[in-house]
Parts: structure tokens; sequence; C-alpha cells
């Protein structure tokens, strides 16, 4: 029997993003080690807004433990 495994920067890809200031796109998305939340990894992700190609960076904190 197989697994199909993914990574968690890969699983952010393609998803909607929003918040007060932006909503759009994840269109990469890479670990960072530069910014910590405790029990969480952090990621730098690249955010496509909707209807412009200007794209802008946000960190988003993903909780791997509990």
């Amino acid at each position: 029997m197989s697994a199909n495994v993914y990574s968690i920067e890969s699983l952010l890809i393609g998803k909607a993003y929003h918040s007060r200031t932006l909503q759009g796109e994840i269109i990469d998305a890479e670990k960072n080690n530069d910014v910590w939340y405790q029990d969480c990894e952090t990621y730098r992700v690249q955010v496509r807004p909707y209807h412009s190609f200007k794209d802008t960076y946000r960190y988003l904190a993903v909780k791997v433990s509990d």
C-alpha cells in the first residue's frame, strides 16, 4: 500500500488568503525561521490579490503540535 505524501508548502499553494487588508491566492510558500510563533511553523507566502498581478508577501503560522 502506498500513500500520497504532501508538504505543508504544497498544501498552502493554491489556497485562498483572507485578511483585513488583503484577499487573494497563495502562489508560493517557503518555510521561514526568522519569525517564531509558539508550537507553530512559520511560512512566508506570496499572495496574488484577486484582480491584480502585484504580488505581496505575508507570514503564516501553521500549528504542528497540540
